[in-house]
């Protein structure tokens, strides 16, 4: 397979992940956590960010080297982005089931930082891996320092404060 090359057609495997993606985030579009506030987010950060969501997107959707195929190597990719999914619904299920709050949001999940930026951006960079797309990866990874470079920034800023002596 061709790294630079893709094959173009419908991913359903990648339709699954977006709406793994997907429906949390408009779930959380009416459940912000008291407190939140994106108007200082970095104009570079919040670009990189959007143009990845943009790139994975599209991708994901187009690329048919990211549905099923006979097994090999390439698919523990496949399976390391469908644990990584696992995890960040776990994640949004805490998030619910919880106050909602700027921890919970910004926190970590399972030792894995800023989960809610991280996991997405590690399942995308392992269906990048599995179809064998630089350009995927390369998307995943625009999206990752946009999207993890937003949430930590936020982190900082929320561990600024008085009552930052917790540990999240």
């Amino acid at each position: 397979m061709d790294w630079l090359i893709p094959q173009f057609g419908f991913s359903y495997i990648g339709l699954i992940f977006l709406l793994l993606l997907f429906v949390p985030n408009l779930l959380w579009a009416k459940n912000k956590p008291e407190g939140y506030d994106s108007a200082e987010e970095s104009r570079a950060l919040q670009r990189l960010e959007r143009v990845g969501e943009v790139l994975v997107t599209v991708m994901v959707l187009s690329f048919a080297a990211l549905n099923l195929r006979p097994w090999s190597g390439w698919s523990w990719f496949l399976v390391a982005a469908a644990v990584c999914m696992i995890f960040y619904e776990g994640f949004w299920l805490r998030y619910f089931r919880g106050g909602h709050t700027l921890e919970d949001f910004y926190g970590n999940f399972c030792g894995i930082p800023v989960a809610g930026a991280t996991l997405p951006v590690l399942a995308a960079g392992c269906l990048g891996l599995y179809a064998q797309s630089l350009w995927l990866m390369l998307a995943a990874a625009a999206l990752g320092v946009g999207h993890i470079g937003i949430h930590l920034k936020h982190r900082k800023n929320m561990n600024t404060g008085p009552e930052s002596e917790k540990s999240y």
